[in-house]
């Protein structure tokens, strides 16, 4: 059966063409970032769905106040193998990020851009590519017109680009079943170009927001004031030493140690001639399983503490986001060798496992015993201007998919 479904995918350049153009009109914008969520996206899906015949659908919305329509939809759709007891699972998002300084693209980030082999568009890649690739498998299905060995499954989910409360979190505690300890699940959304990467774990993300307090005063005068940019870039520098103190590494990971970068920035004071009395900056730290994350804010009250003392300062911090890493995916599991066999076998290339430092939906898998892999054939663009994929890749994309699909 893979033949017949691989031959039908390598002819889908225009299908990709003409979905891709319609997700990219369609701006899923979470309310975080300014939108009201991805039900219009979810209503443009369930109408594909149809019409690729599927008639098992669910529609499982999460509620939430902060979009007109009072919920982010998450989308699960499923087309029976001969087998029913094990279902492949394809677990794409349909929200997107913004787009930025709308200077640094090249025509309209909302208006599909074709080069070539090249899409260009705000959520070509992240993650249109795979839900995309999903989407064509399911095509393949339909035109073979018989049914693949085991279940397919294709899950679109929202909120992926902020907490996933309402995305897959919500999905698990709600429909705890839908999932089975058999199943393969497959997360494209993460990947190099070579497709060599297979993603099995991922290390601990711990952000924190650092606040410094001090008094404001003119810059003529900074005997009278308490000069908190200069504090908040002692702490900086100071937190550098956490990439020693933590210094383990594990070369399952690029960069096999753990990372601590300070990063955003919020606006201080607006003219030049006065001296801050708050600054506010922001820490993303990435860390291996095997260090407890309190060790971290540990370490920085000992920097906080010093700071305070040299400056005259007060150091305050709270927690954006922190995420426990989840114990990896086996290497020896079915998906992960599956998803082995069927790159090497279309791409022609080495794949191997390897853990990522970025946080992604598997981890909410991972802790409840299920195994998942996150892979996709990606070019690096995503939440970049000038968003851009490949349709050749998300052709191969869904070719693995269908490989892994039907190997017994």
């Amino acid at each position: 059966m893979f033949s017949v479904l691989s031959d039908h995918i390598q002819g889908q350049r225009e299908r990709v063409i003409a979905l891709q153009r319609d997700l990219v009109a369609i701006p899923a914008l979470g309310p975080a970032n300014g939108g009201q969520g991805e039900q219009e996206k979810a209503a443009y899906l369930l109408n594909v769905l149809k019409n690729l015949g599927i008639t098992h659908i669910e529609e499982i919305p999460a509620p939430d106040s902060d979009v007109a329509c009072g919920f982010r939809p998450n989308l699960a759709a499923l087309i029976p193998g001969r087998d029913t007891s094990r279902t492949l699972w394809v677990i794409s998002h349909m929200d997107i990020v913004p787009p930025g300084d709308p200077a640094l693209w090249t025509g309209s980030p909302y208006e599909l851009r074709v080069e070539d082999d090249l899409l260009y568009g705000r959520g070509v890649e992240d993650n249109h590519q795979g839900l995309v690739s999903s989407l064509l498998v399911a095509d393949a299905l339909r035109a073979a017109g018989d049914s693949p060995p085991i279940n397919y499954g294709m899950l679109f989910v929202a909120d992926e680009e902020t907490t996933s409360k309402m995305g897959l979190e919500y999905v698990l505690e709600t429909r705890p079943s839908m999932f089975g300890g058999n199943d393969l699940i497959l997360i494209p959304d993460f990947g190099t170009a070579g497709g060599e990467m297979v993603e099995i774990a991922e290390k601990s993300i711990l952000w924190l927001k650092i606040s410094i307090f001090g008094k404001q005063c003119h810059a003529s005068t900074p005997d009278k004031g308490k000069n908190t940019l200069v504090a908040a870039s002692d702490l900086i520098m100071r937190l550098r030493d956490l990439y020693s103190r933590f210094a383990e590494q594990d070369q399952l990971f690029a960069p096999p140690m753990s990372t601590f970068e300070a990063t955003k920035k919020d606006a201080n004071v607006p003219n030049i001639n006065t001296i801050p009395g708050l600054d506010v900056f922001y820490l993303d730290c990435r860390v291996l399983s095997h260090y407890d994350l309190a060790e971290i804010t540990s370490a920085l009250e000992e920097y906080a503490a010093e700071v305070c003392t040299k400056h005259g300062v007060r150091v305050g911090w709270e927690t954006v986001q922190e995420v426990r890493s989840a114990p990896a995916t086996p290497e020896d599991s079915p998906i992960v060798q599956r998803i082995l066999a069927a790159i090497r076998d279309i791409h022609g290339t080495q794949p191997k496992p390897m853990g990522i430092g970025g946080g992604t939906v598997a981890s909410f898998l991972r802790r409840k015993g299920l195994p998942a892999v996150v892979w996709a054939t990606l070019l690096g663009a995503a939440h970049q201007p000038n968003e851009h994929s490949s349709i050749r890749n998300t052709i191969a994309d869904a070719q693995v998919m269908a490989h892994v699909l039907c190997q017994t």
